[in-house]
C-alpha cells in the first residue's frame, strides 16, 4: 500500500512539474514576441529617418534645393511611408538648408488628434 501511495504522489508531483514547465515556456514564448514587437517599431521610425535624410540629400543633389514636401520626396524619389504608422512633421526653412523633420509612430490617427496628411503646410 505504500509504494502505491509512494508511486501516485511521485506521478502527480511530475505532472505538476510539466504543466507548470509548459505554462512558463509559453509565458517566455509570448514576453519574447512582445519584446520583439517593441524592438521592431523603433527600427522602422529609425530606418524611416534615414530613408527621409537620404532622399533629401538625393533631391539636393540633383536639383540645387531639399524637397518642399514628403509628397514630393515620395513622388519624385522614391521613399516609402506607411502613413498608418507613421507621422512626419517636416518643416522647411529655406531651400538650401536641410528641412527639420521628426518622425513618430502613431496608433490610428496623427499626433494630437490629426490626420496623417498633408495640410498644406509641408507637414504630413
Amino acid at each position: 500500500m505504500r509504494k502505491r501511495t509512494k508511486k501516485r504522489a511521485s506521478g502527480l508531483f511530475r505532472g505538476l512539474v510539466v504543466t507548470v514547465l509548459a505554462v512558463a515556456v509559453v509565458l517566455m514564448f509570448f514576453t519574447g514576441i512582445s519584446n520583439l514587437k517593441g524592438g521592431s517599431g523603433d527600427e522602422g521610425r529609425r530606418q524611416l529617418e534615414e530613408s527621409v535624410r537620404r532622399a533629401a540629400a538625393a533631391c539636393y543633389a540633383a536639383e540645387g534645393i531639399y524637397p518642399p514636401t514628403v509628397e514630393y520626396m515620395e513622388k519624385n524619389y522614391g521613399l516609402q511611408v506607411d502613413h498608418d504608422r507613421f507621422y512626419i512633421d517636416y518643416i522647411v526653412f529655406a531651400e538650401n538648408l536641410m528641412p527639420d523633420f521628426t518622425v513618430l509612430e502613431v496608433s490610428g490617427g496623427g499626433p494630437a488628434g490629426t490626420q496623417s496628411g498633408n495640410d498644406g503646410q509641408g507637414s504630413i
